[in-house]
């Protein structure tokens, strides 16, 4: 669950006063005990409407602004869409509480969650997805000490977050794509494994975020970031009087898809009104598309926001349409992440510790709704545009997110990639996806050549062979890097402009492995 606007009280006070005189409020109360398995939930019971109204939990999240403007608040009544168009109400809950036995007990009808958390809970969990309600676009991102540089850099350090949503997700995913693994510490104490990124849970994100804070300004070293959310991150970034940094958000990272999930046995008995909710939404999120102003003290007075934080808030989401609901979830949406494929990333992030026996995402989806809605011409006007998002004052990034190596097979002295390779068209599907779930992102590919015969040119030409050879090895890593570049646009239609090669011949072996040393790194930059 998500909240954007709490605090906790004895932290921000210790943060305010100074290190020595707030020693005695500064305790580590935001550390969770790490969970080493996911926990069980309530068993399943289907959902009960009273008096023609359900409930749907929600937090605090602009995110879900286009519900709230469906239903004309967060109380049931007669002007909302839902009972002008289909003769029910509905009750919008704020909760940061998990929700997932509740719904899964049929205490509450549905709840808004992010893709990412299914596959945790697999067969326990007996929901159903019937629409896309949009994606964070900024609002979740990586704050980290001044000298990070990249995600690579948390090699061997610690970053503070909270488990079991797309916090964790996001950690996860960011390490998996530097090449590196996860190691969940026991606490903040315990000692870190200098080989992979390591993580201490906290209560939440924004526990996570003050835990973080607090060990900067204290002059302490147990953690060097904190995975959380706006506007904390942003927060923590001012507190620290520039001793941290934001490395990067999810601004132009299409992976936190906020979705509906229903309760499965009372969608199955009312499919009527889960189509009647769905179709709500879509109408919401179409009219703030369309313009804020006009909804901006209904969805102020619904999240207690000064309505003018209203804007600044929704700048920071992507309410989804018909058209890239429908590609979502048929896998055919070209620039971001679909649910198929956000849900198989959860998976693999993960890994079998948390997800021993994954179940298929297909028995989550239930969209007899959005096809409804679509046969009946409703929305029929609208197109998917989901963008690159970049300020009017940004400023091309000096420095990748991360870099990860690539090897490509190749046939020997030639740039010509081996097609008939598996991990070759793995590794090309693996870079393909990195740029169609992140919008405006580019690669730079810099193609290696291995160093073994440099002391035989050395021994038999002297310099003038050695810089002669040198060119050629220049020239053989820059066509294997173009090589790439042209494979990916031909096999996934990528625009060959968000692709850059570059030719490093034999100058920057990793060891003495040459296998290792035939290579192209990767170099992956956002738009922020």
């Amino acid at each position: 669950m998500r909240t954007y606007f709490s605090w906790i009280v004895a932290v921000c006070a210790g943060v305010a006063l100074g290190a020595d005189d707030a020693s005695s409020v500064r305790s580590d109360l935001e550390v969770a005990e790490a969970q080493q398995s996911v926990p069980a939930l309530k068993p399943a019971a289907t959902y009960q409407m009273k008096d023609n109204t359900i409930v749907v939990e929600i937090s605090e999240y602009a995110g879900y602004a286009g519900l709230v403007v469906a239903n004309n608040g967060l109380e049931p009544n007669e002007e909302s869409y839902f009972f002008k168009k289909h003769g029910f109400k509905v009750k919008l809950v704020l909760s940061e509480e998990d929700a997932w036995s509740i719904l899964n007990a049929g205490k509450i009808a549905a709840n808004a969650t992010t893709a990412d958390v299914l596959p945790l809970y697999g067969s326990q969990l007996q929901v159903v997805v019937p629409v896309l309600i949009g994606f964070s676009r900024g609002a979740d991102g990586l704050v980290v000490r001044s000298d990070i540089k990249q995600i690579n850099d948390l090699k061997g350090k610690t970053v503070a977050y909270s488990q079991f949503n797309e916090s964790d997700f996001l950690v996860r995913y960011l390490a998996q794509q530097a090449g590196l693994s996860v190691n969940v510490l026991e606490s903040p104490h315990a000692k870190p494994d200098p080989n992979k990124v390591n993580v201490v849970a906290c209560t939440d994100a924004f526990g996570a975020a003050d835990f973080f804070l607090r060990d900067v300004v204290d002059g302490r070293s147990r953690v060097q970031g904190c995975m959380t959310w706006a506007p904390r991150m942003g927060e923590v970034v001012r507190d620290s009087k520039g001793k941290a940094r934001l490395l990067m958000t999810n601004r132009n990272l299409l992976l936190v898809a906020d979705i509906l999930i229903v309760n499965k046995g009372f969608a199955a008995e009312k499919p009527d009104i889960v189509r009647g909710l769905v179709e709500g939404l879509l109408d919401g999120n179409s009219r703030v598309r369309a313009g804020i102003a006009p909804y901006r003290a209904v969805i102020a007075k619904a999240f207690k926001w000064k309505e003018g934080d209203v804007d600044e808030e929704m700048s920071k989401v992507h309410l989804a349409n018909l058209p890239e609901n429908l590609a979502f979830f048929d896998g055919t949406i070209d620039s971001a992440g679909s649910f198929s494929y956000i849900y198989e990333l959860a998976v693999m992030a993960y890994g079998s510790g948390f997800i021993p026996r994954p179940v298929a995402y297909e028995r989550y989806l239930a969209l007899d709704g959005l096809k409804a809605i679509q046969k009946a011409g409703l929305f029929a006007s609208e197109v998917a545009q989901i963008k690159p998002i970049q300020s009017a004052d940004a400023t091309p990034l000096e420095t990748p997110v991360l870099a990860r190596d690539v090897r490509l097979l190749y046939q020997p002295n030639s740039a010509k990639l081996d097609m008939t390779s598996k991990k070759n068209s793995e590794d090309l599907a693996y870079l393909a996806k990195m740029l169609q779930v992140s919008p405006g992102s580019t690669l730079v590919l810099r193609g290696h050549v291995d160093n073994a015969r440099v002391q035989e040119f050395e021994a038999s030409g002297g310099a003038a062979l050695v810089q002669r050879m040198a060119m050629k090895a220049a020239q053989l890593s820059k066509d294997r890097a173009s090589g790439v570049r042209d494979q990916l646009v031909k096999d996934y239609k990528i625009d060959p402009a968000r692709i850059e090669v570059v030719g490093c011949g034999w100058r920057e072996p990793l060891g003495t492995d040459m296998d290792q040393n035939r290579r192209v790194e990767v170099q992956w930059f956002t738009l922020e």
